[in-house]
């Protein structure tokens, strides 16, 4: 596949990536409530910035496979994972709310931090390897 990283750990890196992004995206349409229902208060059209951040998500997620805008693609899903920060935030705030629904409380916890993860896994991913610089 030519249009992959020379290297299996960036490979595999890579499309683990896209399908992890895509599979998100979509999640956004097939589970809006859930979304809306961790969107800040002060933000406004909860349901439309649940939807555009789900398609996002699918566009970049697509777009870190491909060579000419995977560069692109990678500060992308960085830029994204830091606007969607806020709803991680919020849904640690209401603990109580998703603790009633039988969410584990480090799993509303180790969002916060795990962003941070998926936000140098994109970085990494989206970075050509010094030999195909």
């Amino acid at each position: 596949m030519p249009w992959l990283p020379r290297r299996w750990p960036k490979r595999i890196g890579l499309l683990l990536l896209a399908l992890f992004f895509v599979y998100a995206g979509v999640s956004h349409f097939t589970q809006t409530e859930q979304f809306v229902a961790i969107v800040p208060s002060w933000l406004p059209a909860p349901l439309e910035l649940v939807y555009v951040s789900g398609v996002f998500e699918i566009l970049l997620g697509l777009g870190a496979l491909l060579p000419r805008t995977r560069a692109l693609a990678g500060w992308g899903l960085v830029a994204l994972l830091v606007a969607v920060f806020p709803a991680n935030v919020q849904m640690a705030v209401d603990a109580e709310r998703w603790l009633a629904q039988g969410i584990p409380a480090w799993a509303l916890y180790v969002r916060l931090p795990l962003q941070l993860v998926l936000a140098a896994w994109a970085w990494w991913a989206t970075r050509p390897d010094i030999a195909e610089a």
